[in-house]
């Protein structure tokens, strides 16, 4: 067994970091050296925003995004077009389009997708939060922003067959040729969606 060679308060931070996307044990090990080495620049105000962070992140209670207000920034700006509402497996993705300016309507987070294998149903996600939302009348199309794996896509056919009957369009994302794609390098389900999704030129 190995010993610890730093005291307890910065192995607990190690063994912290390790446990972050993408950091295993030697990657938290070399973060925390680094943090330690600009303790006054880096460390110390990191806790600082860490701190600040735990004290004041909010759940959405409109549509699940994380932020320091509820609702959202996005649920308050009066700008968005209330019409539209894009729905999400997680906050990340709704992130990641709002990165890309690619959205400009409101959001949905389900928190997940449904998966037999790991028992997640419809009530283990904020499916039921959704069609309250949709039934309110004010939306007219949900775009569907799922991941397109077997469990994104069987969770959105469930949210299509449980909105079908409301009168609201119901879209999905695009899958197919990147922008900056080239055909050899693209696996065969992502050219056979782009043949099947293919349009007018």
């Amino acid at each position: 067994m190995s010993m610890a060679v730093t005291g307890p308060e910065i192995e607990r931070l190690i063994a912290l970091m390790s446990k972050l996307p993408g950091l295993g044990p030697r990657s938290a090990r070399r973060a925390v050296l680094q943090l330690i080495k600009k303790k006054e620049t880096l460390l110390s105000p990191l806790a600082d925003a860490m701190a600040e962070a735990a004290a004041k992140a909010r759940i959405c209670s409109a549509c699940g995004n994380v932020d320091t207000q509820d609702p959202c920034a996005i649920c308050a700006d009066t700008t968005r077009d209330p019409h539209v509402l894009c729905v999400v497996e997680e906050v990340g993705d709704l992130w990641a389009l709002e990165r890309a300016g690619a959205h400009k309507g409101r959001y949905h987070v389900l928190g997940g997708v449904l998966s037999a294998l790991d028992g997640v149903g419809p009530d283990d996600l904020n499916i039921g939060r959704l069609v309250e939302r949709l039934g309110a009348g004010e939306i007219t199309e949900v775009v569907l922003a799922m991941n397109a794996t077997v469990d994104g896509q069987t969770t959105a056919h469930y949210i299509t067959d449980r909105v079908s009957g409301l009168g609201i369009s119901v879209t999905r994302l695009a899958h197919g040729v990147p922008v900056g794609g080239e055909l050899d390098y693209l696996d065969d389900g992502t050219l056979a969606a782009a043949m099947k999704s293919r349009r007018p030129f």
